[in-house]
């Protein structure tokens, strides 16, 4: 069984392939790279074809994560469907979800990232860091880093295996 994520935040240069990459890089530490798909996809077509923003790279850089052969795309109904966890990075991206997969679907697939967070977090959605510096970037990457743990569970879970929390700092040690 593969296990198919697809993260989608509005054009598709930001958040979702911070998410992308950062569930990659866990799935594949946690052992589960041959099962898990991830990709991301954004709900416009505004930056179709462009690559990652230079801040967002450059902090996935920092992170030990490459990011340079991402290129933004919008996402496609077929790929939503297929989806088995459809991930959204904040509240504006839920009706255009919602209206591709259906109500029925939608109440399946579709969770906010920060779901997924360790404590209930009281607003559920990351900005748009592209309207701000630096510290909006990391904002949004510590609030994926801080899910990305969560969804590793539910995926585990999906999968059907044991395991424990998830949690490892990128040097492979348990923080």
């Amino acid at each position: 069984m593969t296990y198919r994520i697809l993260t989608i935040c509005t054009g598709n240069i930001c958040r979702s392939p911070m998410a992308e990459y950062a569930l990659r890089e866990a799935v594949d530490r946690a052992g589960l790279g041959d099962r898990v798909e991830i990709a991301s996809a954004g709900t416009s077509g505004w930056e179709v074809g462009n690559p990652i923003d230079p801040r967002a790279g450059a902090l996935l850089h920092r992170h030990g994560i490459e990011s340079d052969e991402h290129s933004a795309r919008q996402m496609e109904d077929d790929e939503l469907r297929r989806a088995d966890l459809v991930l959204a990075l904040d509240h504006d991206h839920l009706g255009p979800l919602r209206r591709a997969l259906g109500a029925d679907q939608a109440a399946r697939t579709v969770r906010m990232v920060r779901d997924f967070a360790p404590r209930p977090v009281e607003d559920t959605g990351i900005r748009d860091p592209w309207y701000g510096d630096e510290s909006d970037f990391e904002l949004a990457w510590e609030q994926i880093d801080e899910a990305t743990d969560g969804i590793l569970d539910h995926v585990r879970e999906a999968l059907g295996e044991a395991g424990g929390p998830a949690r490892q700092d990128r040097a492979g040690e348990r923080s």
